[in-house]
């Protein structure tokens, strides 16, 4: 997820505002912390770590999504379908997966046969 959503689930689990989140980061006012959980701007090593201490989680967690995004194993293709897979609910990610394995299976059973 982007690290923008990452922020805002994280900061209403926590009962954190903008307000309370730039208390605890270094040189960040509230417009700049609404900014990134606005997605607006991105927060630099040292307030990422701060906000990783705030939040009580590792900083690698906050910036899992955006090192995937960077992959450079990743196609566009790969990325689409991520974020496509995402928008959908329970249900239909479970349809596409068995839509995706049984179609996999097909290729791999006709590579064997030659």
């Amino acid at each position: 997820m982007p690290l923008d959503t990452t922020l805002q689930l994280l900061a209403r689990a926590r009962g954190l505002s903008a307000a309370d989140l730039a208390t605890a980061i270094p040189r960040a006012g509230v417009a700049t912390v609404t900014a990134w959980l606005r997605g607006e701007k991105m927060p630099g090593r040292e307030q990422l770590d701060a906000l990783a201490r705030a939040f009580g989680v590792p900083a690698g967690a906050l910036l899992a999504e955006l090192a995937s995004t960077l992959d450079p194993a990743r196609t566009q293709g790969e990325h689409d379908l991520l974020a496509a897979y995402r928008e959908l609910d329970t249900r239909q990610q479970g349809a596409l997966l068995e839509v995706a394995r049984s179609m996999a299976g097909t290729r791999a059973r006709r590579r064997r046969r030659s």
